[in-house]
C-alpha cells in the first residue's frame, strides 16, 4: 500500500471516529433542546444554546479519549482554551441558523426547529473538524532523528547539507 494510500486511509478512520462521537453528541444535543422546548418556557434558541452546550461537554470526552487519543496530550490547558474556542464558534454558526429561521423567517415549529437545527449542527461540524483537528488535537510530530555522539549527528542540522566524507587517507610506504 502506498503513502498515499495510508494516508488517505488514517483521514477516513479519524473522520469516522469524528463521526461516532459527533452522532452521539447530535443525539444528546437532540434530547436536551427538544426537552428544553416542550418541558420549559425558555425561548427556543436560549434552549438549544443549553443544549448545544451539554453536547460539546459530551464531545470533548469523545474527542480526547477516543477520537483523538493518539493526539498531543502535553498541554491540555491550550487544548482546552483552543476546544471551548473553536467549540464557542461552531455554537455561533449552530445557533445562528436557528435564530435566522425563527426570528428572521418566522420558522418555528417544532418540525422547522429540528430541520434548521440540523442544518446548523451539520455546517458547525464540518467547521469543527477542521478546527479540532488543525488546532486543537494536534498530531505528534513524526519521530526525527536522533543524535549520536559517538557519530557526531546533530539532530538539529539534519536540515543541513552534510559534506561528502573524506576519502580514506593511504599510509605511505617506504621505498
Amino acid at each position: 500500500m502506498g503513502q498515499g494510500s495510508s494516508g488517505l486511509h488514517r483521514l477516513t478512520h479519524e473522520i469516522a471516529k469524528f463521526g461516532a462521537v459527533g452522532a452521539f453528541g447530535m443525539v444528546v444535543n437532540f434530547a436536551v433542546s427538544n426537552a428544553l422546548w416542550h418541558l420549559t418556557s425558555l425561548q427556543a434558541v436560549r434552549a438549544n444554546v443549553i443544549a448545544t452546550v451539554v453536547a460539546i461537554a459530551c464531545n470533548y470526552i469523545g474527542f480526547r479519549y477516543f477520537t483523538y487519543r493518539d493526539r498531543d496530550k502535553t498541554d491540555r490547558t491550550r487544548e482546552m482554551v483552543l476546544f471551548l474556542a473553536f467549540s464557542a464558534i461552531g455554537l455561533v454558526i449552530e445557533n445562528g441558523i436557528l435564530y435566522a429561521a425563527i426570528y428572521g423567517f418566522g420558522w418555528d415549529s417544532a418540525i422547522e426547529r429540528n430541520v434548521f437545527k440540523f442544518l446548523g449542527i451539520g455546517i458547525a461540524t464540518l467547521f469543527r473538524f477542521w478546527s479540532y483537528r488543525t488546532w486543537v488535537f494536534r498530531a505528534l510530530p513524526v519521530a526525527g532523528p536522533v543524535a549520536d555522539p559517538a557519530a557526531g549527528t546533530d539532530p538539529e542540522a539534519a536540515d543541513e547539507p552534510v559534506p561528502a566524507p573524506a576519502p580514506p587517507v593511504r599510509p605511505r610506504q617506504k621505498v
